[in-house]
């Protein structure tokens, strides 16, 4: 409880505040992380889950890569838990700046948040590698292998292996962590690279907040660590 009192008062001091989340933000809402015990990437499946999601498997085995997509990486049941909904709640009141996120599922968006910079990009933008137009997520659920109106394939505008990171939404997201007083890691091993790397634009000597259910090897790096379920800390704080 100590721990959500020095949270609670971090969040009062401050009014810039950026929340960085991974997967451990989805997870409660019934969406299954990666790299987990539990995760997709240690599932047994005909091909390596983490070959699956790369740009070369998409364009070699179309047809596998949907359906490794669709069963995997798009959960339509799933809705905002107390994470997203505080989060939004923060934003409403003035108080947090933007969120950065590693999740493709528009869960923060679904809860009301605006400024989300989603560094993977988003399950629910999809465009035709022709003509560019873009769809929703209605046309890759409508057949094995979507296809545009002009004949073209559509992709998913997800980040996939072998692939950069969008660099307008990066550079965004460094500059508002740059900018923030209060930054809170939550839901996120800090493994995947290059978004791991963003908590090093963090100003040293502001306050940093770390949480997840395991330890990520940066708590050094934090002034208050929560080793919990990251929904049921945001369901504590209050938000004025």
């Amino acid at each position: 409880m100590d721990q959500i009192i020095k949270l609670q008062k971090l969040i009062n001091q401050s009014n810039h505040i950026v929340f960085f989340g991974g997967a451990g933000v989805s997870t409660e809402s019934g969406i299954p992380d990666f790299r987990s015990a539990k995760g997709i990437f240690n599932e047994k499946t005909l091909y390596p889950a983490e070959t699956i999601v790369s740009h070369s498997f998409f364009f070699e085995k179309t047809f596998e890569f949907y359906q490794f997509y669709k069963e995997k990486m798009i959960y339509l049941e799933a809705e905002p838990n107390e994470c997203h909904k505080k989060l939004f709640k923060l934003e409403e009141a003035g108080k947090l700046s933007a969120i950065v996120t590693q999740n493709i599922d528009g869960l923060h968006q679904m809860a009301g948040s605006i400024n989300v910079l989603e560094l993977h990009g988003t399950i629910h933008k999809n465009h035709c590698l022709v003509c560019g137009r873009f769809y929703g997520l209605e046309r890759i659920l409508e057949s094995d292998i979507p296809h545009c109106d002009c004949g073209g394939m559509v992709k998913p505008d997800v980040v996939l292996y072998e692939e950069a990171l969008d660099n307008d939404i990066l550079l965004r997201s460094i500059e508002a962590i740059k900018n923030a007083d209060l930054l809170i890691v939550g839901g996120t091993s800090l493994r995947v690279y290059p978004a791991s790397s963003l908590i090093y634009y963090y100003p040293k000597g502001k306050p940093l907040v770390l949480i997840n259910k395991d330890l990520t090897g940066r708590e050094n790096l934090a002034d208050l660590v929560i080793q919990a379920p990251i929904g049921g800390v945001f369901s504590k704080i209050k938000v004025d």
